[in-house]
């Protein structure tokens, strides 16, 4: 039946050509943003997903900072700590070079004079971001030091952080408020008469008396004057030599936490890699495909048009009939 009130073909061609405008606009948007799931409306399980991906990629951004501002840390105190043991080594010459000069004793106990004032200029300036960790010049001890490690999301959705620990009392050489908390201020024990040091320990020395600061009860500063014995230069040796084993210790650990922490630097941003990929496989567009759908959208526009055109056209016809 052919009707003038209900062009049923121009219907159905109107349906088809916004069917297909619907498909070119989704295509277009795709296309435009480069995004398959750009809101929740066009897939709210991997839109969800996503974003719950992209805020844990952000915390991971953020725990890259926090290890690179604790790699500078550690980094600064293992610098300082390292010319510090070289210091030492050379206190240690020179307490050697002093057995058996008498006269030039005063002279090389200027010189260890200095060398110490050079390991409190180096531990005071191993300073980063206000925190130095073999400097203390406050009542209380310095303590444990946390550096952000990772940010890890449970299968259950909850969050955590996790760090890496160091405790600075294996690496603060000099405490102005108590001399047993730094290592270059706190007495050591040793055996000064034995000809290999093994013996029952007779003798304690300590390095460095900051100004201010107290000194251990009943210790012999490691100094020397005309009168200083080659047993007393035997024992400041071996306590130096303590001194030094113990700053080894503090380096290599600070060393392995350096380790750590380059470790979980290249861990972090291969996981925010990872990341990216997986989020990328679920909401970024195939371009290839979507331009290839945009071609073909853009032919069934073109087609769709002249089939509306067509079908108006059949009305036109009607009144042909009418004509005389």
């Amino acid at each position: 039946m052919t009707s003038i009130i209900t062009n049923g073909a121009a219907l159905a061609a109107l349906q088809t050509l916004r069917g297909i405008n619907s498909n070119m606009e989704q295509v277009q948007n795709r296309v435009s943003s480069g995004y398959r799931v750009e809101t929740a409306a066009d897939n709210a399980a991997y839109w969800s997903i996503a974003t719950t991906m992209r805020s844990d990629n952000t915390a991971l951004s953020t725990v890259q900072d926090a290890l690179g501002l604790g790699a500078a840390k550690v980094d600064t105190s293992y610098s300082a700590l390292s010319t510090v043991i070289d210091i030492m080594s050379t206190i240690k010459s020179k307490l050697l070079a002093a057995h058996g000069l008498a006269s030039d004793k005063d002279k090389i106990n200027k010189e260890v004079t200095e060398l110490k004032k050079q390991i409190e200029s180096a531990a005071q300036s191993a300073s980063f971001s206000g925190e130095n960790w073999l400097y203390n010049n406050t009542a209380g001890a310095i303590g444990t030091k946390s550096i952000v490690g990772s940010f890890t999301r449970s299968s259950s959705g909850s969050v955590s952080v996790t760090t890496l620990n160091f405790d600075t009392s294996n690496s603060v050489l000099i405490d102005t408020a108590s001399a047993s908390r730094g290592l270059l201020t706190k007495a050591y024990a040793v055996d000064q008469t034995s000809s290999d040091g093994s013996g029952t320990p007779n003798a304690t020395y300590y390095l460095i008396q900051p100004a201010g600061g107290t000194v251990p009860t009943g210790a012999n500063a490691i100094s020397l004057t005309a009168t200083t014995s080659d047993t007393d230069l035997d024992g400041m040796m071996r306590a130096v030599e303590q001194m030094i084993g113990t700053l080894t210790n503090s380096a290599s650990t600070l060393g392995a936490i350096t380790k750590r922490i380059d470790l979980q630097e290249s861990f972090v941003a291969n996981l925010r890699s990872v990341i990216d990929k997986g989020v990328g496989r679920l909401v970024d567009a195939d371009m290839n495909e979507e331009s290839t759908r945009l071609k073909a959208l853009q032919t069934q526009q073109q087609l769709g048009i002249q089939a509306l055109s067509i079908a108006n056209t059949n009305s036109e016809n009607i009144l042909k009939l009418f004509q005389s």
